[in-house]
């Protein structure tokens, strides 16, 4: 009797401790399930709770101001008195009716919806003497004074380009992208460029320096390219349903502004650093129904580039990309490689990527004179077609120009992609160059098929991915 009391003791106890460890199990499932939830749910909340700029229901046609819509006629001062009208009556629309308008830069103040209708396309000038004077911007993550960028806002609130209509920078092989110093791009032996002393490096030597912006003296005599869209220093800023084409250089480029909302915009430039959309020391960011076509990164967010990053120390951060579509271009979202400041709180959900001249899908780049952080990408719901040399890529020893190596060693952190079908990855499925002294840690993949990769993964001074349920080339990942 003893014995068969003993027995059910034991057996008791067993199940009652397999009962509680089932419990325990359950939580921490439930709870699994709930911070999931909880990361999609910050994404909704930030959305919500981004103002986006309304408008007073007044409207200011620019032929009322002297446009002329023939394409050769300079309408910059059209332009200027009708955006000057709306301000000062308290905002609304300026419309630009359907035809081709020729001007010069076109510099937008608060309260003002700049509002291109169907059939109309505005097209910037080819002289470069009409963007001056030189105006506090930025280039490669390095503020200066240089050529106004084509539209540009400076400090302003509640501002949107909107509309059906097309901005043509009319950048080619002839103007703009020769200063590249690519021979593809237009520029020829002999001709003045980019890289020589006067230009990037004497930025670069500055930046090394902390010598004051108000200092930093370019435009005439110098051929850095000018940014097609930028709002700097601005709240509230949106840009819905136009369409972006022949960039000088980056094409939107929302720094130190907050609450900015892209929607329905196309981007469709193939010309050098044609980045579609850089955030930069950017807050509450939110990219949606876009299509990026470019000849450079689709979407790439940024934080300053070295001395100048640590001296802003403005991390970029609340960003959400979904539902847009990824063509051309160096990667799909990428973070870097200005990143000093660092990116947080990156959100990018129910996107297509799909191009044979699609190099990554999502790439994190940086390096030792960088530095920088990234800490929490969020990715879901992504269907890759073709891209030529990753899915991910990660690579801390970034560098296109010359020594990259410094003190400065980045972390990364806390990258979550999940429910990802890639087709044909190109050269790897997963691509992570680490370097000693930086971290890369907490990487994790879930639920994620990759076809086509050449090589399924090479990972190099990073801690172990964490996969569940991914599979590459048909093989399981443990």
């Amino acid at each position: 009797m003893k014995k068969l009391l003993l027995v059910f003791t034991i057996i008791t106890a067993f199940m009652a401790c397999k009962t509680n460890t089932e419990k325990k199990k359950k939580k921490e499932d439930i709870k699994d399930e709930i911070s999931e939830s909880d990361v999609w749910k910050k994404a909704d909340k930030i959305i919500a709770d981004i103002t986006v700029p309304q408008f007073q229901d007044q409207l200011f046609d620019i032929t009322e101001y002297g446009a002329v819509a023939d394409g050769t006629t300079n309408n910059s001062e059209a332009f200027k008195k009708a955006i000057a009208a709306c301000n000062e009556a308290g905002g609304g629309k300026v419309i630009v009716p359907e035809g081709k308008y020729l001007t010069g830069p076109i510099h937008l103040k608060s309260n003002v919806n700049l509002h291109l209708n169907e059939g109309a396309e505005v097209l910037f000038s080819k002289d470069a003497n009409d963007y001056l004077p030189a105006v506090h911007t930025s280039y490669e993550g390095v503020e200066l004074m240089n050529y106004s960028p084509l539209i540009y806002a400076f400090e302003q609130e509640n501002i949107a380009v909107t509309g059906k209509g097309t901005f043509n920078g009319q950048a080619d092989n002839d103007n703009w992208w020769p200063w590249s110093g690519a021979e593809r791009y237009g520029h020829k032996e002999g001709e003045a460029h980019q890289k020589q002393d006067h230009n990037l490096p004497a930025l670069r030597r500055m930046n090394e320096e902390n010598t004051p912006v108000s200092e930093r003296k370019f435009g005439k005599g110098h051929q850095l390219r000018p940014t097609f869209f930028q709002p700097f220093g601005c709240e509230n800023v949106l840009v819905k349903d136009v369409t972006f084409t022949n960039a000088p250089f980056w094409v939107m480029h929302p720094i130190k502004s907050n609450n900015v909302t892209v929607d329905g915009v196309t981007v469709n430039s193939h010309g050098p650093n044609n980045d579609g959309c850089d955030p930069e020391y950017a807050k509450n960011v939110h990219i949606k129904n876009c299509l990026f076509n470019t000849g450079d990164d689709c979407i790439a967010i940024k934080s300053g580039r070295n001395n100048d990053g640590r001296r802003v120390a403005i991390p970029s951060e609340n960003i959400v990309v979904e539902d847009c579509n990824m063509k051309d271009g160096h990667g799909g979202v990428v973070m870097g490689s200005e990143i000093s400041a660092g990116v947080r709180n990156v959100f990018v959900r129910n996107c297509t990527m799909d191009s044979p001249n699609l190099d990554r899908a999502i790439r994190i780049k940086t390096n030792t004179l960088r530095g920088g952080f990234v800490d929490g990408v969020y990715v879901k719901n992504i269907e890759v077609g073709q891209v030529k040399e990753a899915m991910l890529k990660v690579n801390l020893h970034y560098g296109i120009y010359d020594n990259q190596e410094g003190e400065f060693f980045p972390n990364i952190s806390n990258i979550y992609l999940e429910d990802i079908n890639v087709e044909n990855a190109g050269k790897y499925g997963i691509l992570i160059i680490g370097r000693e002294g930086s971290k890369i840690s907490n990487i994790n993949l879930k639920n994620i098929t990759i076809k086509g990769a050449e090589t399924t993964t090479k990972i190099t001074d990073a801690d172990p991915v964490n996969y569940e349920n991914v599979t590459i080339n048909g093989s399981k990942m443990e």
